[in-house]
């Protein structure tokens, strides 16, 4: 198990402890009208315990993300595996006083570069709503290319990749052992 501090943020793991910060994020539908749609507090919970059990079963997750030196969340991201395959994919949710800040694309990279130089995985996905032009921006600008056309989480989506050869470090990551 592992947390990520880049230049202004701190990724790590989840608490139960963090139910009220994620669920603040999660209700409100202009953050999540992208991401599945606003969530009940049940069904928070339950996103809080796959999220834990990954982390368990397959030593990768969602991370809390947080500014550095504050324990408020502010959003989840980090990898998971796409939609019933064997595919990771990187995904990341902020609240909305934090968009447009370039934290996003941050908080992708360090997945990504997690992904490639922590678990040693040779490509990784993304995929967004074909309308979420702030996803695909992200997207685009940590190297991910477009791909196809799909169908995931019962929606259409666009699907972009990168592969371990196309992904570089720019030395702001720290991954930090437990």
């Amino acid at each position: 198990m592992y947390e990520i501090e880049t230049e202004r943020l701190w990724m790590r793991q989840f608490k139960y402890a963090d139910i009220d910060d994620i669920y603040a994020i999660y209700s409100q539908y202009e953050v999540m009208k992208y991401a599945g749609g606003i969530r009940t507090r049940e069904q928070v919970e339950s996103y809080l315990e796959n999220i834990l059990k990954s982390w368990q079963n397959n030593q990768f997750g969602m991370w809390a993300i947080a500014w550095k030196n504050e324990a408020k969340i502010i959003g989840r991201g980090g990898l998971c595996f796409l939609d019933n395959t064997p595919e990771v994919e990187v995904g990341y949710v902020l609240d909305k006083p934090y968009w447009n800040l370039g934290l996003a694309a941050e908080v992708a990279k360090a997945s990504l570069i997690s992904g490639f130089e922590v678990l040693n995985l040779e490509r990784i996905v993304a995929i967004a709503n074909p309308k979420n032009f702030a996803s695909r921006r992200v997207m685009e600008k940590v190297g991910m290319t477009y791909e196809k056309d799909a169908f995931y989480y019962n929606s259409d989506v666009v699907y972009y990749s990168i592969s371990k050869s196309d992904c570089s470090s720019d030395g702001s990551l720290f991954v930090l052992h437990e």
